[in-house]
């Protein structure tokens, strides 16, 4: 390949809008370029590099067992009416109708597109397990896209369902694709913490995901510095404090705390710190109301509390009800004094509060000096709050660390969400019909190449292991209107193609030193030169990208020492 006749459209400075390092290096190596917030195209280069991560992880499904397949990106409304997921799914999915009024979604996950179709074939225990996966676009209606290809609206992933008819299947189908995923990530070069998490819009149970530890990732895991437990903040468990026996000091007594709705304004008013305070959030699930209380310095965590209840419908309540359950106005709720219909959920911690300050269900006032199982009864006491660093682990004596990092696969035990309500039932041995067991699985592809760029660059640019790099070589041509080099340049080309080394020649019209800046920018794990020191010496220089380590060969000697920095 010949960059004088290659699309590389390399830049010197990045958009203002590229904050992280891999969205800045990839669109000025030439890899992507913006064609709306959240929408972008793969040029040459960057397709070389998705193609690769594709193959990559095409190798480890089917040598796993699962075949292939390619589904609609349109899913019409009805199908995912009968899950539920029209409404419930998050983020929203991006909708059209066709010229008869038809509503379809673009396709941001398949679970209801490949249940329906094994449905309608898979009638009998003998066919299965089954796996099928694909790699495809998907499409996310995100409020707000970042970080280049970490969060966008178009994407590609590559998305795969097993299809077992009992739990004992599901488990080997699962530990197939999870074992799958470590050897792709280890192919790929990219370290990953695999953490407990939650399963989301998708539901099912023994979900993890696959992390990269980075600064630039969207999400937050908990990673214990004695144990190893590690877990999403989604569902990052700390250690209950130990329950405490304290005699109270004083009965509930109504203060004044004007306009004060929230915790901050409160503890200015009283003059105490907010790991005395009660926060009391009421939710509704269906005809029921919930209070929920966590301490006043702790953030309730939504997937928690949705975990414990079950319940599908749950939400915030409106302040027209919260007005109505608790007779007072929103940020002056408390637990005294609720009417016996609302259950009382607590955080563990709340058992150990003693003189608390709760809302007092009326404008303007909170009671100071309540007691839990004094002066109110909780029903449950569970874990509903957010961990924070430095949490004591719930397992061990040591504590949880905070990092971010970027998520780049998923896997699920879904269990017959999707097949019961889409009828993939079969006939077991018994002649019995019974739904099929699903699991699913999820590599974010092009999220790879971003986090990939992520973990490997340096102040010059990217540093692509040989496994996804664009090129394995770039020959620098330093002059290529002197004959002579160009036939040695050319030479050692064919050289490495015919060794399967894919290369690049650089016989662009450009300074050197453009031609260095663009090798080292767009990463190429070798870079070899034929120039002056060619013409006078008989030998080319090779230099290795990701340590600087430097090699001088003949022409005929190239193609063993690049295979040798190679390795």
């Amino acid at each position: 390949m010949r960059a004088s006749q290659y699309y590389l459209p390399t830049l010197r400075q990045a958009p203002a809008e590229a904050e992280i390092a891999s969205h800045r290096l990839l669109l000025r190596g030439g890899f992507i370029r913006s064609l709306a917030a959240g929408v972008f195209s793969f040029l040459p280069l960057g397709l070389r590099v998705l193609r690769k991560v594709e193959e990559v992880i095409r190798t480890e499904m089917n040598r796993a067992g699962a075949m292939e397949v390619l589904m609609p990106v349109l899913h019409p409304r009805e199908l995912w009416e009968r899950t539920g997921r029209w409404t419930a799914f998050q983020p929203c999915p991006l909708r059209v109708k066709d010229r008869n009024e038809r509503e379809f979604c673009l396709g941001p996950t398949h679970e209801e597109v490949v249940t329906d179709l094994v449905a309608r074939d898979v009638t009998s225990y003998k066919q299965v397990p089954l796996t099928l996966y694909q790699i495809q676009t998907k499409f996310r209606d995100e409020i707000r896209p970042r970080g280049g290809l970490i969060r966008v609206k178009e994407f590609t992933m590559k998305d795969a369902y097993s299809f077992d008819v009992d739990e004992a299947g599901l488990d080997r189908s699962y530990l197939a694709m999870y074992d799958a995923y470590v050897r792709i990530f280890d192919r790929l070069g990219l370290p990953v913490q695999i953490v407990e998490a939650e399963a989301g819009s998708m539901g099912g149970h023994d979900t993890r995901e696959f992390m990269v530890l980075n600064e630039s990732g969207e999400d937050t895991i908990f990673i214990c510095d004695t144990c190893g437990y590690s877990a999403n903040a989604e569902c990052a468990v700390a250690r209950p404090p130990a329950s405490t026996s304290r005699e109270r000091t004083e009965k509930p007594r109504l203060v004044s705390t004007p306009n004060a709705k929230t915790i901050d304004a409160v503890c200015a008013v009283l003059g105490l710190p907010a790991d005395q305070l009660i926060k009391t959030l009421i939710y509704r699930a269906g005809e029921e109301f919930a209070a929920v209380l966590v301490r006043g310095d702790r953030e309730l965590n939504d997937f928690k509390l949705a975990g414990f209840l079950r319940a599908p419908d749950l939400r915030m309540a409106t302040p027209e009800e919260i007005e109505q359950v608790t007779g007072g106005p929103v940020g002056f709720s408390g637990p005294i004094g609720l009417p016996e219909s609302v259950r009382i959920i607590a955080d563990c911690e709340i058992a150990s509060v003693t003189d608390a300050v709760v809302g007092a269900n009326q404008a303007d006032a909170h009671l100071v000096g309540a007691d839990p199982g004094v002066d109110f009864q909780v029903e449950t006491y569970t874990d509903l709050r957010e961990a924070v660093h430095g949490d004591p682990c719930a397992r061990c004596a040591g504590t949880l660390q905070a990092k971010r990092a970027i998520e780049v696969a998923h896997v699920f035990k879904l269990g017959t969400k999707y097949s019961a309500a889409l009828d993939a039932v079969v006939d077991d041995e018994h002649g019995e019909q019974r739904p099929l067991i699903m699991g699913c699985y999820g590599i974010g592809v092009s999220r790879i190449v971003a986090a990939i760029a992520e973990i490997y660059h340096d102040d010059n640019g990217l540093v692509w292991p040989a496994a996804v790099a664009p090129f394995q070589v770039a020959l620098l041509l330093l002059d290529p209107d002197r004959e002579d080099l160009r036939q040695i340049a050319e030479q050692i080309t064919a050289d490495l193609e015919a060794a399967g080394c894919e290369t690049i020649l650089d016989d662009r019209d450009e300074r050197a030193g453009v031609k260095f800046k663009d090798a080292d920018l767009i990463g190429h794990p070798l870079r070899i030169v034929v120039g002056r020191k060619t013409a006078e010496t008989g030998e080319v220089e090779l230099q290795r990208r990701r340590d600087g380590v430097q090699a001088m060969a003949k022409p005929e000697e190239v193609v063993a020492k690049a295979g040798e920095l190679l390795a």
